[in-house]
């Protein structure tokens, strides 16, 4: 997926819902996304992906990962483990954008919780005779002894959406591993029940449903770093996509 490609993509749908990007100058609002990857005993990779509810004002029906818009509370949550190092100083990229720590583990934090909301799963680690809550958003967490676990977190993508859309986020995109699930619910979807058809797949399947664009471009990138970096390593390149004159621009972090 090219810059190109993503620019006429948004000049399209700009267009398709009649907003005026010199009248629309909304700041992007912090987000995150978690996508969950399974290695299978035969080497294959699958990807977690959901459906999102038709009901949704924003990207109904789309395919996308697990997350969401970060809370003010979720700088307040503890966790296990911090970032590893060359993940906490890639997202430090932007010192504009994010002026504190605890707003650079909200990142993380927001993308564990949604995950948890959205698809059932609780990304952390089981703790000894914690009696401490976690913070808001999290007491499922704590009525199983589970904290929310920011160092197996790969920073694998960044991308802001263009002006003139009637939403707008900066949107960080982590990956995890499959192992790194504490516990699932057994309902399989999430409470809140944002997602539907919740679905493992390989990563070639899931090039091939309806997906936003940016989604298409990142799931890109991943399967690419991928076939270089098997494990993720933590220094890994990060893709940042935005706006820039009249269309999308694309470097490495």
């Amino acid at each position: 997926m090219s810059t190109e490609d993503l620019t006429k993509e948004v000049k399209v749908e700009r267009a398709e819902e009649n907003n005026n990007p010199a009248a629309q100058p909304l700041r992007p609002k912090d987000a995150s996304t978690l996508l969950i990857l399974d290695r299978k005993d035969d080497g294959s990779l699958h990807l977690l992906m959901g459906k999102r509810h038709m009901a949704h004002k924003f990207m109904p029906g789309k395919f996308v990962f697990p997350g969401g818009r970060v809370d003010s509370e979720d700088s307040r949550v503890r966790y296990v483990r911090d970032y590893h190092p060359d993940v906490l100083a890639k997202l430090n990229y932007d010192k504009k954008q994010i002026k504190t720590e605890s707003r650079l583990r909200a990142l993380a934090i927001a993308a564990i919780r949604e995950t948890y909301e959205e698809a059932g799963l609780f990304v952390g680690r089981k703790t000894e005779g914690e009696s401490e809550p976690a913070g808001p958003g999290f007491e499922a967490f704590d009525e199983l002894g589970i904290l929310p676990d920011l160092e197996p977190l790969r920073y694998v993508a960044r991308a802001i959406t263009p002006p003139g859309r009637t939403r707008r986020f900066d949107a960080r995109f982590f990956a995890v591993w499959a192992d790194q699930i504490a516990h699932k619910l057994e309902t399989g979807i999430g409470p809140t029940e944002e997602l539907e058809e919740l679905q493992w797949l390989p990563i070639e399947q899931c090039k091939k449903l309806d997906l936003p664009r940016i989604t298409l471009a990142v799931l890109t990138d991943l399967e690419n770093r991928l076939a270089k970096d098997p494990d993720l390593s933590p220094d890994g390149p990060v893709p940042y996509y935005y706006w820039k004159n009249d269309g999308f621009a694309r470097e490495e972090i």
